[in-house]
């Protein structure tokens, strides 16, 4: 049975720690495991990160300047028409009947729609509160006697 003291842990959990300069019997004593003086025997020795023995360091030699998009960036969630056309057949498309179809699921749910071209697309469909289309997207739908109305 299994009680408090009963209770072992598994062999090799614990070590004695090794205890360096307390003499020689230690087998640790005399430098102690730092070899013979330079800065790292002494206390406090040793480099900071990034020193590479007076050479210029790769932080300072590299440029410092560009900028980056990517806190701006705007993600959107993609639909392909090819996908609305074989669920959906003359009705209204909104986010959320994306939603209830299974279109949207996780964060893009949140996430503002992008509506792309691929494939073949030929149904009469109304876009409501869709964001943004691709050009050639918005030239099929025209084609197909859809709509997209914004808000």
């Amino acid at each position: 049975m299994l009680t408090l003291t009963t209770l072992k842990s598994p062999r090799g959990t614990n070590k004695n720690t090794k205890r360096i300069g307390r003499g020689q019997g230690s087998g640790q004593g005399t430098q102690a495991g730092k070899g013979h003086k330079g800065q790292k025997a002494r206390n406090g020795g040793g480099v900071r990160i990034g020193f590479e023995g007076g050479q210029m360091p790769l932080y300072r030699r590299l440029p410092k300047v560009g900028f980056s998009n990517a806190p701006f960036k705007i993600d959107y969630a993609v639909l392909n028409l090819e996908k609305l056309a074989s669920k959906f057949t003359n009705e209204v498309v909104t986010r959320e009947t994306l939603i209830e179809m299974g279109f949207l699921s996780g964060i893009n749910k949140s996430l503002p729609i992008k509506i792309l071209a691929k494939g073949e697309f030929n149904k009469p469909l109304t876009f409501k509160g869709i964001e943004k289309f691709s050009a050639k997207a918005l030239e099929l739908i025209k084609k197909a006697n859809g709509k997209v109305e914004n808000a």
